[in-house]
C-alpha cells in the first residue's frame, strides 16, 4: 500500500483543516487506517484509528471532541478533519496502515506502512 497525505498548511488558532491520506496498491477496504503526529523534538504520538470497514474510530484524549477521522472505500482514502485547532497541535501529520484488528491501535510499530507526512502549522 503507497500512502499519499495532503492538505496541511498554515493556519490560526481556532481554525480548521482536512487532511487527506489517498491510498493505492492492495485493498484499501482490508486495511484499518491512523493518523499520527510528531511535533519538533518530539516523539510520534498516537492521533487517530478508524476500523478497516469505516464504522468504529477512536480518537487520542486531546484531540477528541476537535478532530474527526473518517474513510472512504470507494475512494480510498481516509480524512482528519481537524478544527477548534491549537498552537500545540502543530506538528507533521501522517497517515498509515494496518492489518484488521478487533480494537483500535495506538502503537505505531503495529501499522505497516506509512504516508510521507503532511505539516500543519497553528500559530496563535
Amino acid at each position: 500500500v503507497q500512502l499519499q497525505a495532503s492538505g496541511g498548511g498554515l493556519v490560526q488558532a481556532g481554525g480548521s483543516l482536512r487532511l487527506s491520506c489517498a491510498a493505492s496498491g492492495r485493498t484499501f477496504s482490508s486495511y484499518g487506517m491512523g493518523w499520527f503526529r510528531q511535533a519538533p523534538g518530539k516523539e510520534r504520538e498516537f492521533v487517530a484509528d478508524i476500523s478497516w470497514s469505516g464504522g468504529s474510530s477512536y480518537l487520542a484524549g486531546s484531540v477528541k471532541g476537535r478532530f474527526t477521522i473518517s474513510k472512504d472505500n470507494a475512494k480510498s482514502t481516509v480524512y482528519l478533519r481537524m478544527n477548534s485547532l491549537k498552537p500545540e497541535d502543530t506538528a507533521v501529520y501522517y497517515c498509515a496502515a494496518r492489518p484488521r484488528s478487533i480494537g483500535p491501535v495506538t502503537n505505531p510499530s503495529m501499522y505497516d506502512y506509512w504516508g510521507q507526512g503532511t505539516l500543519v502549522t497553528v500559530s496563535s
